[in-house]
């Protein structure tokens, strides 16, 4: 990427045309651009996109600003945090290993990991290898631990610590094997095990295997907070004033899940590597295109770090990536040889709804079905986030719920408080908000689902929260 000298910082504006003159070397795309127009403009944050049709790029554009302070626009050269984008590599590693027969998938994690709980004593079978790979192993996913914990990720955690939050879970979401649901923790799991049968960590691992044999030069897992990155795009969010504010958590290391740093230039060689085999073969690509498979008979679109599926009647290999502020989406059509790739700094763009308009200008005339409209959709969205209105409750109702209530698992305590005539929670670390009534022991408070369980009475002795990917945590009143 060019560098912008201190001339070029005091006019903006006239340095973001120059730089994207510089960077681009395709003439514009109308019908692409007006996807991105919202955000192509030297005072905002946006995205960088690179179109391959045939192992090349046949568009590279960047739209707005990789660098408020700098006045830096973004490029297919900048090098973007792309979220669980990650998680393909990470299954890609766990397939090398498959291949190398250093380990099986139906390994139980705990030959590897053996903190980990032995849940097939309570469900009657292990957590594999395949489970973590496909989602279906039911281990809680660690972030939303974290946040129902009262642990920040900017905060500094030790791989010790989030391991012990993980295997302090005595549930899991569901017995393994018998439902998907996505969980970063299984993919930081596979990192760990990558290094517990290697002895080197995923990011000296992937670099050695996937990364320096692909020529992704600018590409790397980052489990160093230090490590100094050039043309490291930063990542934004609205602020209140109708601009941007920073979002990027400087001490968040963990690996696996996410945390992969990468350019749209150095994804094509990865993209490329889908139909060259250059690294990990025909048996490679036959395996991390293997989907999951459900009570051993319904197959799930996950396959390793990517959903195998489809897209108005043309086959898709993609998947979506979000952390901070930042956005990533690949978008594959193996059979047209056709990919999207998309890095964004702005954490309200949607590059995947972006990625299939893109698509549709050029694969268009191929799709053998239309294009459906979103409009159900948003109206069932708009429907959930509906607010409900508060439950009126007696004085005997609010004694019976009222207290303080301890998750083990989580070490945390919540509070369950009457004020008025409503009851309010109170958490580690987080808004304090009104508990909604849906029947007389079920109620919500903000994202969350609070089930009260009553002890031979009217007083409630436990309740259960449901939160999103993570089921049935238990708090006792203390």
């Amino acid at each position: 990427m060019h560098t912008l000298n201190s001339s070029c910082r005091l006019a903006g504006a006239l340095c973001f045309a120059a730089a994207l003159a510089q960077a681009q070397s395709f003439p514009p795309n109308p019908k692409v651009d007006a996807w991105y127009a919202e955000w192509n403009k030297p005072s905002t944050p946006g995205c960088a996109l690179g179109v391959v049709q045939n192992g090349k790029f046949i568009y590279e554009h960047g739209y707005g600003m990789a660098n408020l302070d700098y006045d830096i626009p973004n490029s297919p050269r900048m090098v973007y945090y792309v979220g669980s984008d990650s998680k393909q590599f990470t299954a890609a590693s766990i397939a090398l290993l498959v291949l190398d027969g250093k380990l099986s998938l139906s390994d139980d994690i705990r030959k590897y990991i053996p903190e980990m709980p032995d849940y097939s004593a309570t469900y009657g079978v292990p957590v594999t290898i395949d489970n973590l790979v496909h989602h279906t192993s039911g281990i809680r996913d660690i972030y939303t631990l974290m946040e129902l914990g009262g642990l920040r990720m900017e905060d500094v955690m030790p791989d010790s610590v989030a391991l012990a939050l993980i295997a302090r879970q005595k549930e899991l979401n569901f017995k393994p094997g018998t439902d998907y649901l996505y969980t970063n923790s299984g993919y930081w799991l596979l990192g760990q095990i990558v290094q517990r049968v290697t002895g080197k960590s995923l990011r000296v691992f992937a670099d050695e295997r996937i990364f320096q044999p692909l020529g992704m030069t600018h590409t790397h897992f980052h489990d160093d907070p230090g490590h100094v990155m050039k043309n490291r795009a930063m990542s934004y969010l609205p602020d209140s004033a109708h601009g941007f504010r920073i979002s990027y958590l400087q001490n968040f290391d963990k690996i696996g899940a996410g945390g992969l740093y990468t350019t749209i230039e150095d994804l094509l060689k990865w993209d490329d590597n889908f139909y060259s085999h250059k690294v990990g073969g025909d048996a490679m690509q036959q395996l991390i295109h293997t989907r999951g498979i459900l009570n051993g008979r319904d197959t799930i679109t996950y396959a390793f770090g990517n959903e195998v599926s489809s897209y108005r009647g043309l086959k898709t290999d993609e998947h979506g990536g979000s952390l901070m502020g930042y956005r990533a989406h690949i978008l594959r059509f193996p059979e047209q040889h056709f990919s999207v790739i998309e890095t964004c700094n702005l954490g309200t763009i949607d590059p995947g709804q972006i990625a299939h308009k893109v698509a549709d200008v050029y694969l268009g005339d191929k799709m053998k079905q239309p294009a459906i409209a979103a409009r159900a959709q948003a109206t069932q969205q708009q429907g959930r986030n509906q607010s409900r209105t508060p439950a009126r409750l007696s004085a005997d109702e609010q004694h019976a719920l009222a207290g303080d209530y301890y998750s083990d698992e989580l070490d945390a305590t919540y509070h369950v408080i009457a004020e008025g005539d409503h009851l309010v929670l109170r958490r580690p670390l987080a808004a304090n908000p009104v508990l909604e009534a849906v029947d007389p022991n079920t109620f919500r408070a903000g994202q969350l689902v609070l089930h009260f369980e009553r002890n031979g009475g009217d007083t409630a002795a436990a309740f259960t929260v449901q939160a999103g990917r993570v089921r049935n945590i238990r708090f006792r009143r203390r």
